[in-house]
């Protein structure tokens, strides 16, 4: 039996879950799923301040870690390890999360397992749906946007990513500028339910392009042109324009995971094969509407996590973390936070570079 304890600060939500599994093919349980959101905390701001997302981890972790081992009704002596997302993030809160492992693991003599936030998102699946190797993974947030094969336990190859605006961005900056509140996505979501997605010849970035890369500041643009030679909005112009752009996404979107698809049939041939839609996006409805049909045309199976596991959450890293201790890592209480950190390390560089590592 094997029980680890996850920790999650890399933005705006401080969590820890405890994960045990019986045996390595045996379904795993989830003991405990306890998160903290700070969104009444950066609402005023219409996104996520650094230093009061730090602040606040330093305030609540230790609290929130007590309540997780107290729903497990297990004890520090009957954890295995400790796993904690080390990167990629915002390093002040990555730096709580970290040394606050630490701290557990010296005190307890415990391994600790730096996890790669991106592999959290990753693996979920094969927590919930016990998802084999190999599929295709559309990773969805507000830090970013990506396409990948997963091919097994740390071996990511990057199809895909975008060259500007991660999609979760994306949402967040076009409900600042209809002057919805934050979180930005699922008011637009709601706005769009309203709306006539057919109003606004949005464009549909890189739609058609060989390479699966995407790009999500144009889209952005065209909604800020229409709603200055609008202003001042109506409820219909809002609603309208949500819809619009939604549907622009969800076009686009489907362009580039039906050109991963053919992609993965000639690498992997016919036969059963999965694409998981994972992070914060993965929530959004209209988007697990147009995937779920996608991929029923094109004899792919989608899995999506539940939606409380969808954004971020400590089940992910501590179920990363069990993958990995089952798999023989022993760990590194040395373990440094990283803001940058790519799933796949020999993915080209499409934006950033220098000291901190490549930011797409």
């Amino acid at each position: 039996m094997t029980t680890v304890l996850g920790i999650e600060t890399s933005c705006d939500e401080t969590a820890a879950a405890v994960v045990r599994r019986a045996a390595p093919d045996a379904p795993a349980e989830i003991l405990s799923n306890t998160v903290y959101s700070q969104i009444a905390d950066h609402a005023a701001y219409g996104g996520v301040v650094p230093e009061i997302a730090a602040r606040a981890h330093v305030e609540g972790l230790d609290a929130i870690i007590a309540r997780a081992m107290a729903e497990a009704g297990t004890g520090f002596d009957e954890i295995d390890a400790v796993a904690v997302t080390a990167g990629p993030g915002l390093i002040g809160g990555l730096m709580v999360g970290v040394m606050t492992a630490r701290a557990i693991c010296s005190a307890r003599n415990l391994p600790l397992i730096g996890i790669n936030h991106l592999e959290g998102h990753a693996l979920t699946p094969r927590l919930t749906d016990d998802l084999d190797f190999p599929y295709l993974l559309l990773l969805v947030s507000g830090g970013h946007t990506q396409i990948l094969l997963v091919n097994a336990l740390g071996d990511y190859r990057r199809w895909g990513t975008t060259i500007d605006d991660a999609l979760g961005e994306a949402f967040d900056k076009t409900a600042k500028l209809l002057g919805l509140p934050y979180p930005g996505g699922p008011a637009v979501e709601r706005e769009a339910a309203k709306g006539d997605p057919k109003r606004f010849a949005f464009p549909r970035p890189m739609k058609g392009e060989e390479r699966l890369d995407f790009s999500f500041s144009g889209l952005k643009t065209a909604v800020r042109r229409e709603a200055t030679a609008l202003a001042p909005l109506t409820e219909t112009d809002i609603a309208d324009l949500c819809a619009s752009f939604q549907t622009a996404v969800t076009d686009t979107l489907a362009d580039r995971i039906g050109r991963a698809f053919a992609l993965y049939r000639a690498e992997f041939g016919d036969g059963p094969a999965a694409l998981v839609v994972a992070g914060g996006v993965a929530a959004n409805a209209a988007i697990r509407t147009r995937l779920g049909d996608l991929c029923a045309t094109n004899d792919f199976k989608l899995h999506a996590p539940p939606l409380n596991l969808c954004s971020d959450n400590a089940v992910m890293i501590a179920w990363a973390g069990l993958e990995r201790f089952e798999a023989g890592e022993t760990g590194n209480r040395d373990v440094a936070p990283r803001s940058r950190w790519p799933l796949d390390p020999s993915a080209e560089a499409l934006i950033g570079g220098g000291r901190r590592g490549a930011k797409a």
